[in-house]
């Protein structure tokens, strides 16, 4: 049965409709629009939709034997309802007509609201035609295309016996891969309708190499969206020659010298430290939540005029594209700094109407148990003018970091990094290896003393956890200069 405009409320409950179990299609337009238009009419000023299925898995190999292999399979749903500039949201894992409506009604509840009575009319949302990213772009199957069980296991132990080839010292090896396809529905009153498949997945190397009291630990991961043969095309030998090379770098590298050094970061994953000392700190949920310094600076210089930066959902393949956000908008570009001024913020619907900072794609989330907020998708410094050479020559003593690791970061960007792979410079050239560094800092300040970009851009892929959980996303830049930092050691 279709809603129409003279559906009274008490016929809601009679109704039947027979939705695809096995797709989020254009069956589902009917219910979610009868739930849509009750949510409104039960005095709400916006109602949203988020449907998902998930078929996730993941294995572990360590030394020669695979140890964990851990499949996870999830179907849920959430509805958000606004009432002024107030929400709140509700999740289910029962998708029926039924389990839908009372999620619906308890989110009301919270937000002092109530069904309407049997005799008011139910408006009819007007839908628009299905925005279906899955069959658009060829995605519906992906998931059986993808490799199987018996594919990742052996992947796995055969890079691990090349990692045993490659690395000495060897005390622990482990080789881990996931694969996470999600189908997503989203259905709003302001009469957004879409669907999309994303399909993301990673695998890398972790490493630990003793010597006579020494030892070093060192990881690599990489990731994909959009390739359903990623795993059987990683280049596990290259990682291995890698992560082999660091580790007997590090492994009877001395301790650095605490101190505060003009430091060069490396391209690719050394962008996690703008990621979160700064990336974090221009998400509208900091700035409804008064936990960022940059809230009142967009226009203003917060960085040095060097440096420029982005953040966007399309560079093809990077771990943070995206077709649509989990609000159902397209995904853009966005410039967040150029040249040293403050252009934008990452908002989302919630942070558009809070703040007034328009909506740029960024409502993310980690599945339907979270309201969507302002994330960020793929987040880098831009290239700039310097080559290698001339930003190395540079500094008289100094530090390179060529391989970032964890790390945290204070709720106004105060921040200490681990320095996995890290190496002295000395008169413009990089010398011995060093370990034990940590960069500690403050995000205000560490933004102005950016002072040389390279040219060569570099992405990787990364994890970000908030208040809508656990994310993928890209970090990057090219080769930077830090004029001074503070560096933790010995």
């Amino acid at each position: 049965m279709s809603p129409s405009a003279a559906l009274l409320s008490k016929e809601i409950p009679s109704l039947i409709y027979t939705v695809s179990h096995d797709r989020f299609d254009e069956s589902w337009r009917s219910p979610l629009s009868t739930l849509l238009g009750l949510g409104r009419a039960a005095g709400a000023d916006f109602v949203e939709f988020f449907l998902e299925r998930v078929n996730y898995i993941s294995c572990l190999a360590e030394d020669d034997a695979i140890t964990s292999l851990s499949p996870r399979l999830a179907t849920g749903a959430g509805v958000r309802v606004f009432k002024g500039q107030a929400d709140c949201y509700v999740s289910t894992n029962d998708l029926s007509f039924t389990g839908l409506k009372k999620a619906l009604e308890k989110a009301l509840s919270i937000m002092g609201l109530t069904l309407p009575g049997d005799s008011s009319y139910v408006p009819e949302i007007n839908l628009e035609p299905l925005r279906d990213y899955g069959t658009a772009r060829h995605k519906n199957s992906w998931l059986e295309t993808c490799s199987p069980m018996r594919e990742m296991s052996d992947v796995l132990l055969a890079a691990n016996a090349h990692l045993a080839q490659k690395a000495q010292h060897v005390q622990s090896r482990r080789a881990a891969y996931f694969r996470d396809w999600q189908e997503v529905l989203v259905a709003a009153s302001d009469g957004v309708f879409a669907r999309d498949i994303r399909l993301t997945q990673s695998v890398g190397y972790s490493l630990l190499c003793e010597d006579k009291g020494d030892r070093a630990s060192i990881s690599k991961r990489v990731g994909a969206t959009y390739r359903p043969d990623f795993l059987r095309t990683w280049d596990y030998a290259a990682d291995a020659d890698d992560v082999s090379h660091s580790a007997a770098q590090m492994l009877h590298a001395e301790f650095v010298e605490s101190g505060t050094y003009p430091v060069v970061m490396a391209n690719e994953f050394g962008g996690v430290i703008f990621h979160e000392a700064c990336g974090h700190l221009l998400e509208t949920t900091q700035i409804e939540r008064k936990t960022t310094p940059f809230a009142a600076k967009k226009g203003e210089k917060i960085a040095h005029e060097n440096l420029t930066a982005w953040d966007e959902g399309l560079t093809e393949d990077a771990f943070g594209t995206l077709d649509m956000d989990d609000e159902g908008m397209p995904v853009q570009r966005t410039l967040l700094i150029e040249n040293g001024i403050l252009k934008n913020f990452l908002s989302d619907r919630a942070g558009a109407w809070r703040t007034g900072h328009p909506r740029t794609g960024s409502g993310r989330r980690q599945g339907y148990t979270y309201a969507a907020a302002s994330r960020m998708r793929n987040t880098y410094i831009a290239p700039g003018r310097f080559t290698n050479d001339e930003i190395f020559a540079s500094i008289d003593k100094g530090i390179y970091c060529k391989k970032m690791g964890g790390g945290s970061v204070g709720p106004t960007g105060q921040f200490n990094f681990a320095v996995d792979e890290a190496y002295l410079i000395e008169n413009g050239k990089v010398t011995k290896p060093l370990k034990g560094a940590t960069l500690i800092g403050e995000a205000t300040e560490i933004m102005n003393k950016i002072s040389m970009c390279s040219q060569d851009l570099g992405l990787a892929a990364g994890f970000c956890g908030s208040v809508s959980g656990s994310i993928y996303v890209t970090v990057g830049q090219p080769h930077i200069k830090v004029d001074s930092i503070t560096v933790g050691g010995r």
